[in-house]
């Protein structure tokens, strides 16, 4: 084992188009719990637990997801982590650098172990081992990619070459390959001389900063002056973005791994999948005796190799169906043969052409001081099932185009309506008419259940003037 210390630099980015319409561009799939009880997210930090010399993780994400990510480590005890916001998205090079420089800053120069947050590797204990591999090579100035051992002819993967006559766990790499068709494939498996592109690796920080500064030295120096004017915001550390915007947008395998001569394989043989698509999800999932996975409540006869999944509330029947993949969410349902699984992307294209919003948000919506649920609609009227969490508060603020009514379900609202302060509790309600100044917040023990209805000519969620917010959004959208 290396004696550098470790710091994982877990990516967080991404909007799992393919696997809508459970992962939207607000609530992507790295943050669903796609293959247990864990989120995508919790599942990456849980299987870093063991590895020898391992420091606090280092989580870049996008703006939007940052309360997400934060609730997330809060529920998984990773409160130590540092959460980096990007503004842009500009692919993971630029994201590495800045977590490059981050983690130089303490004056140490530890080893980056950079992972996706949305991939599944089922035997920890061998990953666990590659890490070890990988580390010992990488503290020698080496730059480690993770290839995986191929099991079938795959066209969805890019391909790692290792040189000729390589052997072992670790090889010198010769070359990356694009995703083959799958004649090309089939001799890539045949030969043996071919690995899956995992996206995971292991290098120094200062290693990866001085090839990327090699390549693409205006996209580090982009990164150095974000982070140089990065602040310090709550939980987060937010990148400048005037500058973040101004580095070039590039993938790490195309800036640095594919150009220098101090790439490595390591080999992983550890049941990995990036999960990019229903059919991937299919693959790694438990199957009943007909090859079927079944989520949520379902009920099903004479099916076959077949995902069906009820996430909506609602009973799911299916009777006599091959090869299927049926998705119900509160808001969509989505009907797809496994074999055509990737032009799910092409329904989310056609979904943001038209702005709608089943392409970026659920129906169930996420806050950082809890949640809330639109259970109606129409055309001057909305109806809400709002949940907010102990010791919560939501922002002071006002509406121009609606009014509210809050009816309290369970629990204590405190509410600030205009210049009165109440104390709400079960069953009791209060109005808030058009103009008013008014908060919500929940001093007690136990969630603050309510249902509101909206009322008006505009009932946008841009339609908020924030006075005050302890999560900063009236400074920030």
């Amino acid at each position: 084992m290396a004696n550098l210390p470790i710091v994982p630099v877990i990516l967080a980015g991404g909007s799992g188009t393919r696997l809508w319409p459970l992962s939207r561009a607000l609530f992507p799939k790295q943050f669903l719990p796609l293959t247990g009880e864990r989120t995508m997210l919790q599942e990456t930090l849980k299987r870093l637990e063991g590895i020898e010399g391992l420091c606090s993780p280092l989580v870049v994400c996008h703006d939007d997801h940052r309360f997400i990510v934060a609730e997330q480590l809060r529920q998984h005890h990773s409160l130590d982590a540092t959460i980096i916001l990007e503004p842009v998205s500009r692919n993971t090079a630029p994201a590495i650098a800045v977590s490059a420089l981050q983690a130089l800053r303490d004056g140490s120069d530890p080893l980056l172990l950079v992972l996706a947050a949305d991939h599944v590797i089922r035997d920890v204990e061998v990953f666990h081992q590659a890490v070890a591999a990988a580390a010992e090579v990488a503290e020698t100035g080496a730059m480690a990619t993770f290839g995986i051992k191929p099991v079938a002819p795959e066209t969805g993967y890019g391909y790692l070459r290792a040189a000729p006559g390589e052997q072992g766990q670790v090889m010198r790499l010769a070359t990356f390959v694009e995703k083959p068709d799958l004649v090309t494939a089939r001799a890539y498996l045949a030969s043996g001389e071919y690995f899956w592109n995992s996206g995971m690796f292991l290098f120094r920080a200062s290693v990866y900063l001085k090839e990327l500064e090699k390549f693409a030295p205006d996209m580090v120096a982009a990164c150095r002056a974000s982070l140089d004017a990065a602040k310090d915001d709550l939980d987060f550390v937010r990148l400048d973005k005037e500058t973040f915007s101004q580095s070039p947008e590039d993938s790490v395998d195309y800036a640095v791994m594919e150009k220098t001569d101090k790439a490595m394989i390591v080999s992983l043989d550890a049941g990995w999948s990036d999960v990019g698509s229903w059919s991937a999800l299919w693959d790694v999932a438990d199957k009943d005796g007909d090859g079927n996975v079944t989520k949520g409540d379902v009920i099903g006869f004479g099916n076959q190799n077949c995902f069906l999944q009820s996430s909506g509330g609602r009973l799911v029947a299916a009777v006599g169906l091959d090869n299927l993949i049926v998705v119900d969410t509160d808001d969509a349902v989505l009907i797809a043969n496994k074999k055509d699984v990737q032009h799910v992307k092409k329904i989310v294209e056609k979904l943001k052409a038209e702005q709608r919003s089943e392409a970026v948000q659920h129906r169930l919506v996420y806050r950082p001081w809890g949640s809330y649920d639109s259970i109606d609609k129409g055309a001057r009227y909305q109806v809400k099932r709002i949940t907010v969490n102990p010791g919560a508060k939501l922002s002071v603020q006002m509406h121009h185009h609606r009014a509210e009514h809050w009816v309290v379900v369970s629990g204590t609202a405190h509410v600030q309506n205009g210049e009165h302060e109440t104390l709400l509790t079960e069953n009791e309600s209060v109005y808030i008419p058009v103009g008013n100044v008014h908060a919500l917040e929940n001093p007690g023990k136990i969630p603050l259940e309510l249902i509101e209805v909206q009322s008006g000519a505009y009932l946008g969620e841009d339609d908020i003037v924030r006075f005050d917010d302890r999560y900063g959004r009236h400074e920030r959208k």
